[in-house]
C-alpha cells in the first residue's frame, strides 16, 4: 500500500501547549450544580457572539454548543467520493465544511476513526489551533483484542499522531466496546494507565472515553476520576434523564463534560435522504434543530456533534442556538411524532439505541 504523505506539523509549540492546558484547568474552579454553561476565565475559540459557549466539566474548555462529529454519513448524496478520502471532491467538501464551523464560532471536531483523524487534520493545516480537536485511533484501540494493552494503546496514540501530523491532541477518547462491561478490569486498568500516561507526556491535554453502556460508564467515573475528563455517549432526539439513579449524577459529581453522540439515531430522524433537493428537506432541517433544542435544555451535555455533510447542515444547526432553547407544546409534540417515527426507521444494527432513552 502506498503510504499516506504526511501532515506537517501543528505549529504551535508545546510550550504553548502546556500554556493553554494552564489556562484551561484555571477555568475549572466551579461548582458541579452548574456543570455545562458555568463561566470560565478560559475565552473559547472560535468565539462568535451568534454561538453558545458551554464549559467542558472540569477541562475548563469553553465549548460551542454544537460541534462537529467525525462521521460523514451520506456524503455520496453531495459530493462524489470515488477515490475515498483522497478524493479531490471530498477533500474539498471536509475543508469547507470545517471553515464553515470556523465562521459560526463551532470549536470542536471529534475524529473516531483512522480515516476522520486524517481528513480533519489535513483539513485543519495551517489553523489548528482554530479548533480543539479529539482523537480517536478505534481500529487499534479497546475495540482490538490486540491492542488492549497500555504500551500498545500508546503506540497507537503515537502512530496516528504521526501519520496525520498532530503535535498533541486536545481529547484522547479512546473507543470502547458498545457494552464496555465487555472489558474485563484488568484491560479497563491499562487503558486509564495509558490515558494517564499520554496526559502526563504532553501528547493529550485531556482524556476520556466513548461507550455505550450507561452502568459501565458510571463505575469507570467513579474509579478513575483523576483519568476520566470527558465521556463521549449516545444523546437522541428521543433522550430524556432518569428521575432517579440518572448517569448524569456522575457526571456532575465528579464535574465530567460529556460530548453526545447519535442525535439524530444515525439519520432515522430524517424522512430524506439528506441530498440539498430532497423534497423533505426543510421538514428535516426543523426537525435537526428541534432535535439539537431539546439536547441542549439538559446542562449536563456540553454539546451535541452530528456529522454534517455540507453547508448548509452547517448553518442549519448553528441556527438552533439561537432560537428559542425550550420546545413549547406544539413543538414538543411535534418532535415526538418525529422521534417515535425516527424509532421505527431505526435500522437493525442501531435497535440498542432504543435502550438510550432514559441516561
Amino acid at each position: 500500500m502506498k503510504p499516506r504523505s504526511l501532515i506537517p506539523v501543528d505549529p504551535r509549540s508545546r510550550r504553548q501547549f502546556l500554556r493553554d492546558t494552564a489556562l484551561a484547568a484555571a477555568g475549572m474552579a466551579v461548582t458541579v450544580e452548574t456543570l455545562g454553561t458555568a463561566a470560565s476565565s478560559a475565552k473559547a475559540l472560535n468565539q462568535n457572539p451568534d454561538m453558545e459557549y458551554r464549559r467542558l466539566g472540569r477541562t475548563g474548555l469553553m465549548i460551542s454548543a454544537i460541534c462537529l462529529g467525525g462521521h460523514w454519513k451520506r456524503i455520496d448524496t453531495v459530493v462524489a467520493t470515488a477515490g475515498g478520502i483522497d478524493a479531490p471532491d471530498f477533500r474539498k467538501n471536509r475543508h469547507d465544511v470545517v471553515s464553515r464551523c470556523i465562521e459560526r464560532g463551532i470549536n470542536y471536531i471529534d475524529a473516531c476513526t483512522s480515516s476522520e483523524v486524517i481528513v480533519y487534520s489535513r483539513a485543519l493545516k495551517g489553523r489548528r489551533e482554530q479548533m480543539h480537536l479529539g482523537f480517536s485511533w478505534f481500529e487499534e484501540e479497546m475495540r482490538n483484542d490486540n491492542f488492549r494493552r497500555a504500551d500498545k494503546l500508546l503506540a497507537t496514540l503515537d502512530r496516528g499522531m504521526k501519520e496525520a501530523g498532530l503535535d498533541y491532541v486536545d481529547l484522547w477518547r479512546i473507543t470502547m466496546h458498545e457494552q464496555s462491561g465487555q472489558h474485563a478490569s484488568p484491560e479497563v486498568d491499562e487503558m486509564m494507565k495509558a490515558l494517564e500516561a499520554a496526559k502526563k507526556q504532553g501528547k493529550a491535554r485531556f482524556t476520556g472515553f466513548s461507550s455505550h453502556d450507561r452502568p459501565h460508564i458510571r463505575s469507570m467515573i467513579e474509579t478513575y476520576p483523576s483519568v476520566v475528563d470527558v465521556i463521549v455517549t449516545p444523546y437522541t432526539a428521543k433522550s430524556k434523564v432518569l428521575p432517579a439513579d440518572s448517569l448524569f449524577e456522575a457526571l456532575k459529581r465528579h464535574d465530567v463534560g460529556m460530548f453526545g453522540i447519535k442525535p439524530f439515531a444515525s439519520n432515522s430522524l430524517f424522512r430524506g435522504s439528506s441530498a440539498p433537493d430532497d423534497p423533505a428537506a426543510a421538514d428535516d432541517d426543523r426537525r435537526a434543530r428541534m432535535a439539537l433544542r431539546h439536547i441542549l435544555c439538559n446542562p449536563a451535555v456540553t454539546a451535541p456533534i452530528p456529522g454534517m455533510i455540507n453547508l448548509h447542515q452547517v448553518d442549519n444547526a448553528a441556527a438552533a442556538v439561537k432560537e428559542r432553547r425550550q420546545l413549547d407544546a406544539a413543538e414538543q409534540a411535534e418532535l415526538e411524532q418525529a422521534a417515535t417515527e425516527m424509532w421505527a426507521r431505526l435500522p437493525e444494527d442501531y435497535q440498542w439505541l432504543r435502550n438510550w432513552e432514559y441516561v
